[in-house]
């Protein structure tokens, strides 16, 4: 039994298992998502962490069943939300389950929000399909989501279009949508990352209260560590297409198990640092998704790096209850400040 499933429960209200996602292209086979596994319960708040590429974004799309395909295609793995599995469902389903139990915010809502149509359309369409409100009824509620998320004169703006939206607005407005259907679990894919550092702040503020009014669980996609420690409880640190580092932020960030968490925290500016001190660098470039290497993804790297890691890719092994790390040196590995 591994560590993960030991910590498995049916109890949970997600479960990922064994998540496996490749495109098929004519340069070869991206290896995007390779075999991810995590559980979240009701009201958790994850960070899913890792630089450009790693699969963070690919993951949650496979959980949504939006992949292109082809050229993707889910190879393998359960995506359990209470106890169903999504990857199982027919289309007709998985449309039933978006929106309505499972929710997703994209990070760019100008391209994600229809230009055509107004916001108002766009928010009622999901509230007439899955909770078979009438036109009435779905404006009023429409009206009162648009309220909640802080945008003024909101039954005015229901007839704009997304291009009378300034950018803050358009993110609120796709939130709102997001929110609309009341969804177990809500997906934000970098979603502040397009917007100046006070409107991110508003944002963020927004979204934490409303996690705390509603209830809902948020997996909460970012490349930045300091929005994740302002917001979640728990994180998961993505690099080539794996899940390297699990666990508790608090424990993850004071004290780091893996050389890829420690050099990301380690390139983050502090401000008790004195003038003219020096961020830490990861050597090196990303791996090549098309041919990854035998063992460990980051052991080219790594400084920690072993003739094993050449060799044989490291599983998820605990450290600290509830903190799981895939290295074979976890335990050499030291914060860098």
């Amino acid at each position: 039994m591994s560590a993960y499933e030991a910590q498995s429960s049916s109890e949970h209200l997600l479960e990922v298992k064994n998540l496996t996602t490749r495109f098929y292209t004519e340069d070869g086979v991206v290896y995007a998502v390779n075999g991810i596994s995590y559980t979240m319960d009701e009201g958790d708040t994850l960070g899913v962490v890792g630089e450009s590429g790693c699969g963070k974004s690919v993951h949650a799309l496979s959980m949504m069943r939006l992949i292109p395909i082809p050229p993707g295609k889910i190879e393998a793995g359960e995506v359990l939300l209470r106890g169903r599995d999504l990857l199982k469902l027919s289309e007709e389903e998985m449309r039933h389950v978006r929106g309505a139990q499972l929710a997703m915010i994209f990070q760019d809502p100008m391209t994600s929000l229809n230009p055509v149509l107004t916001v108002g359309f766009q928010i009622m369409e999901a509230l007439k399909l899955h909770q078979g409100m009438s036109d009435h009824e779905a404006r009023a509620r429409a009206t009162e989501l648009l309220e909640m998320v802080g945008i003024p004169e909101a039954s005015l703006r229901l007839d704009d279009y997304p291009h009378q939206f300034s950018g803050g607005m358009r993110q609120r407005a796709m939130i709102a949508m997001g929110l609309s259907c009341n969804p177990m679990i809500l997906i934000a894919d970098e979603p502040t990352t397009a917007l100046d550092v006070t409107i991110q702040a508003q944002i963020m503020d927004l979204v934490k209260r409303l996690r705390d009014k509603l209830g809902m669980a948020i997996i909460w996609i970012t490349h930045d560590l300091g929005v994740v420690a302002g917001l979640a409880q728990r994180v998961n640190v993505m690099y080539a297409g794996s899940l390297i580092e699990t666990g508790p932020v608090k424990e993850i960030y004071g004290n780091p198990h893996h050389p890829y968490t420690a050099g990301l925290l380690g390139s983050l500016p502090r401000p008790d640092d004195p003038p003219g001190t020096k961020l830490f660098s990861i050597k090196g470039e990303p791996p090549d998704l098309l041919g990854l290497p035998k063992g460990c993804p980051f052991a080219p790297r790594c400084t920690y790096a072993v003739e094993r890691c050449f060799h044989e890719a490291p599983t998820l092994e605990p450290t600290e209850p509830g903190h799981l790390v895939a290295c074979w040196e976890k335990e050499r590995v030291e914060k860098i400040q």
